[in-house]
C-alpha cells in the first residue's frame, strides 16, 4: 500500500454515491477543492460526531468551494440511510472491499478497524493535507478547513 503524502497526486477512481450515482474524484480537476475523508463505519459514535462535524460547517466548506466526500465500505443503501438520518448535504461513497482505502494508502487501526484520515486535494488533483486520527474525529473537519484556507 503507498503512503500518500502532501505533494502527491490523488489517484483517480469511481464509485457509487449513497444515490447509486458513480462520482470520479477526476470530475472535480480543475473545477474544485476536494475533501475527502475515510471514515470506519455509517451511524457509530466516532463516525456520526465525524460527519456531523462536516455538516455543521458545510457554509464554510461551501465559501472554500469544496467538495466534500465521505467513504466507508459501508453499502449506499447505508449511506443513504446514514445521510438522510443526519441530513448530511455532501457526498457518500460506498468502497466495498475497500479497493479506494488501499489506492489511498488508508492502513487499518490495531489490523481491524478501517483507517480514518483526511485528504485535502487542490484543484490540479494534488494532495495537499493530509490527517489521521482515529480518536479525534472532530478535528478531521477544523484540519481540511485550515488547510483550504492555506490553498487560496
Amino acid at each position: 500500500m503507498p503512503e500518500l503524502n502532501s505533494g502527491s497526486p490523488a489517484p483517480d477512481f469511481e464509485l457509487s454515491d449513497q444515490h447509486g450515482r458513480p462520482v470520479r474524484l477526476s470530475q472535480f480537476r480543475g473545477k474544485s477543492p476536494v475533501v475527502i475523508y475515510f471514515y470506519p463505519k455509517d451511524d457509530t459514535t466516532g463516525c456520526t460526531v465525524e460527519a456531523c462535524g462536516f455538516r455543521d460547517d458545510f457554509e464554510k466548506f461551501q465559501a472554500t468551494g469544496a467538495e466534500i466526500i465521505g467513504i466507508s465500505d459501508d453499502s449506499a443503501e447505508s449511506h443513504e440511510r446514514f445521510a438522510s438520518k443526519y441530513k448530511l448535504p455532501f457526498t457518500l461513497l460506498a468502497d466495498k472491499g475497500g479497493r479506494v482505502r488501499k489506492l489511498f494508502g488508508v492502513k487499518k487501526t490495531l489490523g481491524v478497524i478501517p483507517g480514518r484520515v483526511t485528504f485535502v486535494i487542490d484543484r490540479a488533483g494534488v494532495i495537499r493535507h493530509v490527517f489521521s486520527s482515529q480518536s479525534k474525529p472532530a478535528r478531521h473537519v477544523e484540519e481540511a478547513l485550515i488547510a483550504l484556507a492555506l490553498l487560496r
